[in-house]
């Protein structure tokens, strides 16, 4: 007897709009929302994080990846017909340092400085996981190692202002200094031939290289994360499948 063939429901593009999420000061913070149709939710949501050295990028830069997340049921940073219990963190590069950083330390009153809105709920900053994109996790090793490697070049360090900047907000080194922090499920994408972000640290003692260095600690702290490696040819839309699977996983997207 042939198994029953199930029809898929339709998909359709998502809806696609800019919001300002937060006003610091005169400017005002904003967000570009992929919203999925032929549905009601509540959805999951995933906050995706562009990269571009802690000081470049803007609402265009993800666009692909959003309209492709869109397709998959999952709102891209938003705060319409969310579930709260089913929020991720991601990015790629920088971004998705900053992911990282944020879901380790989502009661840290630091990145709480910028006030919400008046009247808005208290709301908490914890999320269910995190997708990194060939993240730049050790911002003081990333520095260090080029400026080793090509003399003058001061990759970031315009953002972090010193060195000890860089080691504070450091996924990389809160877990080698054996901080209290929340460790949600998380997936770490890298192509292997993608020497900026998938390098060795020249000061550390650690066999691998830095992909292989975090995902070592945090297992060993507890965390449940997984590495994939991507041949350069095929690691944009690979990439796009394994979020997919990802989501679908962890926080239900469908």
């Amino acid at each position: 007897m042939p198994d029953t063939i199930m029809p898929r429901p339709k998909i359709f593009p998502p809806a696609v709009g800019d919001h300002c999420y937060l006003r610091h000061g005169d400017r005002a913070l904003m967000a570009r929302v992929f919203m999925p149709r032929g549905d009601t939710g509540p959805f999951p949501c995933l906050i995706d994080l562009h990269g571009g050295g802690w000081q470049r990028g803007d609402l265009e830069y993800r666009n692909g990846f959003g309209q492709y997340a869109g397709h998959v049921g999952c709102v891209i940073v938003a705060r319409f017909r969310i579930d709260p219990r089913r929020i991720a963190l991601g990015g790629n590069s920088t971004g998705g340092h900053l992911a990282m950083l944020a879901a380790m330390r989502p009661r840290e009153p630091r990145y709480a400085a910028i006030p919400l809105p008046e009247g808005s709920p208290r709301v908490d900053a914890s999320v269910r996981a995190v997708v990194m994109h060939w993240p730049i996790i050790n911002p003081l090793s990333r520095y260090r190692s080029l400026l080793l490697e090509k003399g003058r070049f001061r990759y970031g360090i315009g953002y972090w202002q010193t060195e000890a900047n860089a080691a504070e907000g450091n996924p990389m080194l809160m877990l080698e200094r054996g901080e209290r922090v929340d460790l949600p499920r998380a997936i770490w994408i890298q192509g292997r031939s993608d020497t900026l972000h998938n390098y060795r640290d020249p000061e550390t003692d650690f066999p691998g290289n830095e992909p292989e260095r975090f995902v070592s600690y945090y297992r060993r702290a507890g965390g449940d994360i997984e590495l994939v490696y991507l041949e350069e040819a095929s690691s944009e839309r690979n990439a796009l499948w394994l979020t997919r699977e990802f989501l679908r996983k962890a926080v239900g997207a469908r």
